[in-house]
């Protein structure tokens, strides 16, 4: 985690660097909070949440630019060090992927995600809060206070990344393998889905859905729209007539080498192509069966990131955005891949203890 800590202060130096030369919005993520001397002027949900996040470092603790883009980097790094303990703490076993290299070191360390979480904007804080929320619903009694701070700032930064996690976190209790109490069944049904009823018409209002009274006609104009604002940029693809595996393929693993926007882009394709290998590997017959049995954090995970995947694919249309955008989830399919690798290995080291044991008796038995 030291180390870990050291390279994620590197890439807050490149992003400082790469922002000095080039446009970023970190730039008016910082003017922003001065022009109003009312802190509630900025309480709102997006981009405005993060004025109010920022309002009190800038305006009574008197944070210059350099200040608030190393506070948000570290906001990042507490992203990581949440991820690493929602990893762990469910999977005790160790897996190599590429022959020699450690899973969670391969999936701590990739650039992108650092990149992106190493500035003041909203990919710090929203991974934040997601890995917050994924590490405390595991436990959500003892751990209520992470769970809650997960949970508001992910729904004022993202309201309808706030349904996703809700919904998952349903479906991971309601299907996942093994025995919970009634109580926390029943409690987490009760927030999660009570958040929703609470919170519909400002998640609606994301997407101009609020007033609709046909909400899959109204979703599918305004991806429409949103999608063919994108695609008129600079690194645009025409994603609005691709059939939905190739949508969802855009959104995971694009950009790959060949449609890379410049040198980011082509670094990217390096971590894309790691994020299509890791994802072959789940392409296997028995990881349905897998799946079928799988524990509330696969569940969970696995829900999310797919609801996810499918909103931002019918959105999304630049791979400029893509590329930062993912970041939010691409940790919960990894965790799905990691776990699904750790279970063929244990079920593996079972076996091999099964047939030792039964080795051995078999040998006390002729002697």
């Amino acid at each position: 985690m030291n180390s870990l800590f050291l390279y994620h202060l590197f890439f807050f130096g490149v992003y400082y660097t790469y922002a000095s030369f080039a446009r970023s919005d970190s730039v008016m993520y910082y003017d922003r909070p001065t022009w109003s001397q009312n802190w509630l002027d900025y309480f709102g949900t997006s981009t405005t949440f993060i004025d109010f996040m920022s309002w009190p470092f800038i305006n009574i603790l008197n944070f210059n630019y350099e200040m608030m883009m190393l506070l948000y980097s570290w906001f990042g790094f507490v992203g990581f060090v949440y991820a690493y303990l929602f990893f762990r703490e469910n999977i005790p076993i160790k897996i190599k992927v590429f022959k020699n290299i450690d899973f969670l070191s391969l999936v701590l360390f990739l650039p992108n995600m650092h990149f992106w979480t190493a500035s003041l904007g909203k990919g710090a804080p929203i991974f934040m809060s997601l890995m917050m929320f994924a590490y405390a619903i595991k436990k959500p009694k003892s751990r209520w206070v992470a769970l809650l701070i997960g949970s508001l700032i992910t729904y004022y930064i993202r309201p309808h990344v706030f349904l996703f996690i809700a919904a998952g976190t349903v479906v991971g209790y309601m299907t996942g393998k093994g025995k919970i109490a009634f109580w926390k069944k029943l409690l987490v049904y009760v927030g999660m889905i009570g958040s929703l009823v609470l919170a519909q018409d400002t998640i609606l209002g994301m997407a101009g859905l609020n007033e609709s009274e046909d909400l899959i006609q109204g979703f599918e104009d305004f991806s429409t729209d949103r999608a063919e604002d994108l695609s008129s940029s600079g690194s645009g693809v025409g994603m609005a007539n691709y059939p939905l595996p190739f949508k969802l393929f855009t959104f995971w693993f694009r950009p790959l080498f060949v449609d890379a926007p410049g040198v980011l882009g082509l670094i990217v394709s390096v971590e894309n192509l790691i994020y299509l290998l890791l994802f072959i590997k789940i392409l296997n017959k028995d990881f349905l069966r897998f799946l079928k049995n799988s524990p509330i954090s696969v569940k969970m995970s696995l829900t999310t990131f797919f609801l996810a995947s499918l909103a931002m694919a019918f959105v999304m249309s630049n791979l400029g955005i893509i590329m930062r955008q993912k970041s939010m989830v691409m940790y919960f399919l990894f965790f799905v891949i990691y776990y699904y690798l750790a279970q063929k290995k244990y079920d593996r080291i079972m076996r091999l203890k099964l047939f030792r044991k039964l080795k051995n008796e078999r040998m006390e038995v002729s002697s």
